[in-house]
């Protein structure tokens, strides 16, 4: 059998399954739910095993925290909320329809697909996934061939748990991701580039399929003049340096008061040292994925330097890390868009700083480049603060911190135009994979009992009444 005839076969026993079945009751979701989270706690420590050999090096520790801890708290905001979910939502209603009733009344579309990424493999995976159960879908997951190890491991978890014909893991390279974005779901969720996220999009066009699409960009931090600069920098550090900056949300590049350009270098250098002492054997500090990234990666590196930039690479130890296929984090000084490393999302360890005179510059820097998938300020001054909030547009944001607000089941997680397109994350998630049904019930005098042939004086009154003069 074919790929393309085993997964449109499985699109087709999920399909039938779930006409015949009917949506599933707040037990059975619930049930399906618990599932899930007893695998993700009885495999927690081989998830980390396993995407520590994919990557060759990733952190066991920010694979817990963002990986495992991520979905737990997803599942279980999930369940903790779904009963009030599922309820119908009412509407109130005009005059002349004030004897009947109105409500939205959520119901699970039918089949979601699932296309993850590879840079946080099991929670891109297992929280749609979470979501599209509790919202009584059934799935067809297709995780990243680049974590080739935690895929058949996520195959593993979720044959144990579910049939086949509940949740589906499909697995290989982009050939089979190809065909998997061409089948007729009900809705298909894809993680990833942008320029994959366009393709994804396109196919899914040829059958009118509804698409949820989790891309990317470059993530502007912004150093307000009055904010403590260590304390930034602290923050800017971890949010660059998790995951070693492979991370759709991670600051991308910093704009500094021109005159404290050189103290915010100082403060992130002592920031990288206190966090990574060293780089080569160092558990903590996470390689690049694969080849491929780690030379397009160096690559910006090269390009920025040939067009005039500067470079400050932070490696306490002075190690050479080139057979760890790690990057030491990087400071690009110089900067401007010609540079690759302006024109492209970085997804790496290295930090264009760009110096800025006045925040309208900056704001009007942010607003003539597509909109970012996250956007980070660094203020105590509420009328700075206001206008960043106000006039620039990013998926989302985090104040005086970095990359929280992923972290956060109730505040919808997506990006907008170029880094996405929807979102989703705790309710939001379970509204993105549901159909509300609009509803109205009449009541015992039906609306439509004014409004019928003959017409006459009464039809007047009706509609100067309703209209006005």
């Amino acid at each position: 059998m074919s790929e393309q005839a085993s997964i449109s076969d499985i699109l087709q026993t999920q399909r039938q399954a779930f006409l015949h079945a009917g949506p599933p009751s707040l037990e059975e979701r619930l049930a399906h739910l618990d599932a899930l989270l007893a695998q993700v706690h009885k495999h927690k420590d081989r998830m980390a095993d396993v995407l520590c050999e994919d990557f060759g090096n990733r952190s066991r520790h920010e694979t817990l925290l963002a990986e495992v801890m991520a979905t737990v708290n997803s599942i279980k905001h999930a369940k903790k909320h779904l009963k009030k979910w599922m309820k119908p939502e009412k509407r109130p209603l005009p005059l002349q329809f004030a004897t009947g009733k109105a409500f939205i009344h959520y119901q699970p579309l039918g089949v979601i697909g699932i296309m993850a990424p590879w840079n946080y493999a099991y929670q891109l995976s297992f929280v749609p996934v979470c979501q599209a159960l509790s919202a009584g879908n059934r799935v067809m997951l297709k995780p990243s061939e680049f974590t080739p190890g935690a895929a058949e491991l996520m195959k593993e978890m979720l044959h144990e748990a579910f049939g086949e014909d509940r949740v589906a893991v499909i697995t290989g390279g982009p050939e089979v991701a190809g065909e998997f974005s061409r089948q007729k779901y009900d809705h298909l969720m894809f993680t990833g580039s942008t320029p994959t996220g366009h393709k994804v999009m396109m196919a899914a066009a040829e059958n009118m399929v509804p698409v949820t699409l989790e891309l990317g960009g470059k993530s502007p931090t912004i150093i307000g003049d009055d904010y403590d600069l260590t304390k930034a920098a602290g923050s800017i550090a971890m949010g660059k340096l998790m995951n070693a900056g492979q991370t759709c949300i991670a600051p991308d590049y910093s704009f500094v008061p021109t005159d404290k350009v050189d103290a915010f270098a100082d403060a992130l250098s002592g920031h990288v040292h206190e966090m990574y002492p060293t780089l080569e054997a160092n558990p903590d500090y996470t390689s690049i994925v694969a080849d491929r990234h780690y030379e397009r990666i160096n690559g910006l590196i090269e390009d920025a330097v040939a067009k005039g930039a500067r470079v400050q690479e932070i490696n306490p130890a002075g190690e050479d890390l080139g057979n760890q296929r790690k990057i030491a984090p990087t400071l690009v000084f110089n900067v401007n868009d010609d540079m690759k490393i302006m024109q492209e999302e970085i997804f790496g360890p290295v930090m264009p700083i760009m110096p800025y005179e006045s925040l309208d510059d900056v704001i009007d820097y942010v607003n003539d480049h597509d909109r970012p998938l996250a956007l980070y300020h660094f203020t105590d001054d509420n009328a700075a603060r206001d206008q960043v909030v106000n006039r620039t547009t990013a998926g989302g944001m985090t104040q005086n911190d970095t990359i929280m607000h992923v972290a956060i089941e109730e505040l919808p997680f997506g990006g907008v135009g170029p880094s996405g397109l929807g979102a989703y994350h705790g309710h939001a998630g379970f509204k993105t994979f549901s159909h509300g049904k609009s509803v109205y019930r009449a009541g015992k005098i039906g609306a439509s009992s004014m409004l019928r042939p003959p017409f006459g004086p009464r039809i007047e009154k009706v509609l100067d009444m309703m209209i006005g003069k």
